[in-house]
């Protein structure tokens, strides 16, 4: 009775971080498209969210490696999720600050929020992968 609850458990948790992953995916869409024109699509917004709630679905609950003397190096995968986490959250903060405050940020500000939110879900998703490999 206890296996069946802690999954569904799991499973919420997962879900609403995918969905945590998707609003910040959406903030970063909106602000870098408002700033280029370019990207001022629905399709660039459904991308930024689905790139979003991929990483946080996969990378934010990584399975953590063994702790023992065999493996007391650095978890690469721990290592990059945390990365990862902090990168696309701190591109998602800025760009929210820039939509309420309305600021209006130099164009490589903006740039670099962009290369920040891909890369920063990008090492999500590659921790996620990475760590469910070792399984």
């Amino acid at each position: 009775m206890r296996y069946p609850v802690r999954k569904t458990a799991h499973i919420f948790e997962r879900v609403g971080l995918a969905m945590a992953g998707a609003a910040c995916g959406l903030f970063v869409g909106a602000n870098v498209g408002s700033a280029i024109p370019q990207l001022t699509t629905q399709g660039f917004l459904l991308l930024m969210m689905l790139l979003g709630g991929i990483g946080f679905y996969l990378g934010i609950d990584t399975p953590q490696m063994p702790f023992d003397d065999a493996h007391s190096h650095i978890d690469a995968a721990e290592f990059l999720s945390a990365a990862g986490t902090l990168c696309a959250t701190f591109t998602a903060f800025v760009s929210v600050a820039v939509i309420v405050l309305r600021l209006d940020p130099h164009m490589g500000w903006t740039w670099l929020v962009l290369i920040g939110w891909i890369v920063g879900v990008g090492m999500q998703i590659v921790a996620g992968a990475k760590a469910r490999m070792r399984r």
